[in-house]
């Protein structure tokens, strides 16, 4: 190796350090577009996934198979039969669809497997686990067109994948879901790997796809947007195509709770070690812009309280409030504010003589469920709660009482309330009570 060479080397190591420390033990989910897995730079990309595994990154692994399938549909002399942009897969597509999917997850598994010959990773001994891990539902009958075994995701198994992912294990996962009936179902590939970012609380969602990204009028890349900003792109994009599907992925899963979401290209060689370790980066990154933090309520946050409760009010669930009082008790409030939106709140009510206060209006977006948001607003309230000399908190509630006996609520009778709190008990709504001892 050459002296430059070597500085050179010397230097992106030294550069990437920190990256490398903020990556580890971190969740990424990684899609590859189906003509990725076709690509001469597969080998490469593999390499680069298992590079990622042994710097202790938790990877999952999504695919696609639109070209390779529709080849096995040509070879089987099957026609492509598409509504509402969802392939029809009948009995008899749904063998060749399995048969597909199978000897994929096959090439994959043995491509991760063999420890690279001739790689930096040679021996690395990776291990590569696959099976059920997402549940799904029939798409049924859309607009008078049955699309038989076409599914959604209904559910993704997050405590068994984080189980495989603590052992050290790459997860990978077919474009394909199952039932509790024993059935199988052909699915959106990009659906798995958003829902699957989504529910694991992954901080990288990344797609695969032929562009390395979005680019302006002038074909120059576009480094990073926001979701808002990103899907100003969408009626711009061919309908369907790889890129649209793709940003829709990324645009989705950063609403809903994933930190970052990158698009890059497979025919760009290192892309994924550029767009993580640099940087410059590489590809176009969505995220939002993460002004988010969880504060003591204001007076100026009453407007923002009043549209985040409004429609658990109007669904019967919370006790309507008027701005009136929403006003006079905004002290007791603490929300958490993203870039000036009040997206979750929850108020702490105090019976000093008792020593017992009310945990009350706890409310997160529905778009920001996937953060941990509630438990961070719940530790907050119960610091507070115990500063004040609190020692048992209480919470009424007609729709949330796992979330609370999830959290180490214990159910309570009304008549444990105190006397003040249990006259104004509205018996119509007959709401449960829990108890929590701080």
């Amino acid at each position: 190796m050459s002296d430059s060479s070597f500085s050179q080397s010397v230097y992106w190591f030294r550069h990437a350090s920190p990256y490398i420390n903020a990556h580890r033990g971190r969740t990424f989910v990684i899609h590859l577009d189906g003509e990725a897995l076709r690509t001469s730079g597969l080998d490469e990309l593999i390499a680069d996934l298992a590079l990622l595994s042994s710097l202790g990154i938790r990877l999952v692994v999504t695919y696609g198979m639109r070209p390779q399938l529709q080849e096995s549909f040509a070879r089987h002399q099957l026609t492509w039969q598409e509504h509402q942009g969802r392939l029809i897969v009948n009995a008899e597509r749904l063998q060749v669809l399995l048969t597909c999917a199978g000897g994929l997850r096959t090439q994959l598994e043995a491509r991760l497997s063999m420890g690279l010959p001739n790689s930096p990773m040679q021996g690395a001994g990776l291990r590569v686990l696959s099976g059920n891990l997402v549940t799904a539902r029939p798409l049924g009958i859309r607009e008078g067109v049955d699309l038989h075994s076409s599914g959604e995701v209904r559910r993704i198994q997050v405590k068994s994948i984080n189980s495989l992912l603590d052992q050290g294990a790459i997860v990978l996962l077919p474009p394909l879901g199952y039932s509790a009936t024993g059935e199988t179902f052909d699915l959106d590939a990009e659906e798995v790997a958003m829902a699957t970012a989504i529910h694991l609380g992954a901080d990288k969602l990344i797609l695969f796809g032929e562009d390395g990204g979005l680019k302006n009028p002038s074909g120059e890349l576009i480094r990073d947007l926001s979701p808002d900003e990103a899907e100003s792109w969408l009626t711009s994009l061919a309908p369907q195509s790889t890129l649209q599907r793709h940003l829709q992925a990324a645009c989705s899963a950063c609403r809903r709770g994933v930190a970052r979401a990158h698009l890059l290209s497979y025919q760009r060689s290192g892309a994924l070690l550029q767009e993580l370790f640099t940087r410059d980066g590489d590809g176009t990154l969505i995220t939002q812009q993460r002004y988010e933090n969880l504060r003591q309520a204001r007076i100026d946050d009453v407007g923002g309280l009043l549209a985040l409760l409004r429609p658990l009010e109007e669904a019967g669930v919370l006790v309507r409030r008027s701005r009136e009082l929403l006003e006079a008790e905004i002290e007791r409030f603490t929300v958490i504010d993203l870039d000036g939106s009040i997206i979750a709140c929850a108020a702490l009510y105090p019976y000093p003589d008792q020593k017992q206060g009310e945990l009350a209006c706890v409310v997160v977006d529905p778009e920001y469920r996937q953060g941990q948001r509630g438990d961070r607003l719940l530790e907050s309230l119960q610091k507070q709660a115990r500063a004040l000399g609190i020692e048992q908190l209480f919470v009424l509630t007609t729709h949330t009482a796992h979330w609370f006996l999830e959290r180490g609520f214990l159910p309570a009778q009304v008549e444990q309330l105190p006397a003040a709190r249990r006259d104004l008990y509205n018996w119509q709504r007959n709401s449960r009570v829990f108890y929590k001892t701080l």
